[in-house]
């Protein structure tokens, strides 16, 4: 009897492409850099080298100065390497002319792929999204990306000119192929709609249940802090956006319940149509009465994180609500560098743990409780909340 052995599809192979504009910190390009290979391997992609140029801006036309460009494109065809990735937002016009430049003019679906910042993180999300709702979101900013950059799938219809007056073949399938994706958005609008609306009937019913909103950069343990809290069973895995569907379970401290919800990762350089195809998932934070803000303090660019973090919950207007900062990973410090410096922000609270060797948890519980009996308080303003000490539960 003849035997049959399945080999696995090698891993695609991938170069990373910078660009360090003259004002911008080496260290900090390198973290970028660092973090654009972490998002490369989250799809298994195989990184064989990195390019980077320092430049005071990109190329408008090829991002890449013109030596640069050569030694990518000479590297690129040596190795046959599949994608290209830049760690910036392309223009459509870029593309096309990079593409030309390592593909030329052949035609082939073996070509080598461009892709930039943005079009990687929303494969990621496709890769990631389980929900109807988180499909639905993360669809809609595919075609939303695509919808500008068709023209370059019809450069090999450019040689069958039509006559004055006349429209082309080419762009008469241009122009089908438009109206075929702005009708998909607008389907996918109409779909998203009506998942808002059950999404927000859902939400109305929680609202005597103070409701906390877990947030953070991506890949600094909200899952973990999630299955710790909650006692319950939520994917976390150490890779970028390990989930992108919101998670809620609801959380007793001493008698005192509260709804958790877990929340998509933020990231350096988000792309604007995931945070407007993803509204109704952020609107969980949004209209959350306390946050928990997680950062990974063992990461050097905890501060940056932190920041990015900060400015998407401004961007959708959930900057000022109370908040615990919490510094996970602390058992990956020296002890001498354990030290949590108090936040200087008037509705922030800090305090540093590990989620996964449980230190520093009763207080987190303890904090955690408090808050929420203080906003307990506001909503049932006659109802009497003890005082109660985490830290002689176990004793």
């Amino acid at each position: 009897m003849t035997k049959y052995h399945l080999t696995a599809k090698p891993a695609e192979t991938a170069v990373l492409v910078a660009v360090i504009q003259d004002r911008q910190d080496p260290i900090t390009a390198q973290a970028h850099l660092d973090e654009l290979a972490f998002l490369a391997q989250t799809l298994a992609l195989n990184v064989k080298q990195t390019f980077v140029q320092r430049l005071e801006k990109p190329d408008s036309k090829t991002f890449l100065g013109k030596g640069k460009l050569m030694e990518l494109t000479e590297f690129v065809k040596e190795q046959e390497i599949d994608i290209v990735i830049f760690d910036d937002d392309l223009s459509p016009s870029q593309v096309r002319n990079l593409e030309r430049a390592i593909n030329g003019t052949v035609i082939d679906e073996a070509k080598t792929k461009i892709l930039d910042r943005s079009l990687l993180i929303l494969d990621i999300f496709s890769h990631r999204a389980r929900t109807v709702q988180a499909k639905t979101q993360v669809e809609l900013a595919q075609y939303q990306y695509l919808l500008p950059r068709l023209t370059r799938m019809w450069t090999h219809l450019s040689k069958q000119k039509g006559g004055i007056g006349m429209r082309g073949p080419g762009e008469k399938e241009l122009e089908t192929d438009r109206r075929i994706v702005k009708d998909k958005i607008a389907l996918l609008r109409q779909k998203l709609d009506k998942i808002d609306q059950q999404s927000t009937t859902r939400r109305k019913a929680r609202t005597q249940t103070v409701r906390v909103a877990l947030v953070g950069y991506t890949n600094v343990g909200k899952s973990t802090l999630m299955q710790l809290l909650s006692k319950s069973e939520v994917f976390a895995e150490n890779k970028l956006f390990a989930t992108v569907d919101s998670t809620v379970r609801k959380v007793v401290l001493h008698q005192l319940p509260f709804l958790l919800t877990d929340t998509v990762g933020f990231i350096r350089k988000l792309p604007t149509l995931l945070i407007e195809s993803f509204k109704s998932t952020l609107d969980e934070i949004t209209e959350a009465d306390l946050l928990i803000h997680v950062a990974d303090i063992a990461s050097p660019d905890c501060e940056e994180q932190v920041e990015v973090v900060n400015q998407t919950l401004a961007e959708i207007g959930a900057a000022n609500k109370p908040t615990l900062l919490v510094f996970n990973k602390l058992d990956l410090l020296p002890a001498h560098e354990r030290h949590i410096k108090a936040s200087t922000r008037e509705h922030e609270k800090t305090l540093g743990i590990s989620a996964q060797k449980n230190l520093h948890l009763d207080e987190l519980r303890q904090m955690l409780y408090e808050m929420v009996a203080e906003r307990y308080q506001g909503l049932y303003p006659n109802q009497l909340i003890p005082d109660f000490d985490f830290s002689d539960e176990a004793l």
